[in-house]
């Protein structure tokens, strides 16, 4: 009996269980949305979150490179359009860049990246790497950190407005798309999870799998905090 996988409910509790590394608890993410960061690290904070909006649909790109199943890809790629844009949808990305207005960022600045930190680069781009060479159902396990997001959007969201009332409101329209976005996309990655992780060495692996990309989340805010400070 030892050696029998998880049932579908076992292993999708596993997967949330994780939930307790993802970076709501870091010091850093703890600091933006208590109302205590200043200014420049909130600016710091989205001048490097940017090369991570900017990544994603680059890594999400890798994923469908890599997959061969037809409905998979047709379900995936609306990630791309969600940071890329499509038609009238100018995309997260877009989004991103008007809160960096918002917080007094210059757009051609945060398009340099002259601000993002080698530790938060060195992060992004393990991850884009990992989706480039992995399985495709191991890239999709990846994404499942996004079971997490809709809670630290919804923070910023009740709490920025009155911690920050400097920061234009359109500036935070981002996080708004994104709490229904993530929870669509969950609905997809983690079923598609539970389907094919099925054995015992699969089930672990994909744990693994969800511990390597809070370590990503993680290590982004750690480089942060280590150049902006935490007040």
């Amino acid at each position: 009996m030892s050696d029998a996988p998880w049932s579908r409910a076992q292993f999708e509790a596993k997967l949330r269980e994780k939930g307790g590394a993802y970076h709501i608890h870091h010091p850093f993410n703890l600091m933006l949305n208590s109302g205590r960061a200043s200014p420049a690290q909130i600016r710091g904070w989205v001048a490097n979150r940017f090369y991570y909006q900017i990544s994603i649909p680059i890594k999400d790109a890798a994923i469908l490179s890599n997959c061969d199943d037809r409905a998979v890809r047709r379900e995936w790629i609306r990630r791309i359009h969600d940071h890329d844009g499509c038609g009238d949808d100018p995309g997260g990305i877009e989004a991103w860049l008007r809160l960096a207005e918002a917080v007094g960022l210059e757009r051609a600045r945060t398009e340099s990246l002259k601000d993002v930190l080698p530790g938060v680069r060195f992060a992004v781009d393990a991850y884009v790497n990992f989706a480039r060479r992995a399985p495709w159902p191991e890239a999709i396990c990846s994404s499942l950190t996004e079971m997490f997001a809709p809670q630290i959007h919804e923070q910023r969201l009740a709490g920025w407005p009155q911690h920050y009332p400097w920061i234009e409101p359109e500036g935070l329209r981002y996080f708004q798309n994104r709490v229904s976005q993530a929870r669509r996309d969950v609905e997809f990655g983690l079923a598609t999870t539970l389907d094919l992780f099925a054995t015992p060495t699969a089930q672990k692996r994909a744990l693994e799998i969800l511990q390597f990309k809070l370590d990503v989340l993680w290590q982004m805010n750690d480089a942060m905090q280590q150049h902006y400070g935490v007040q």
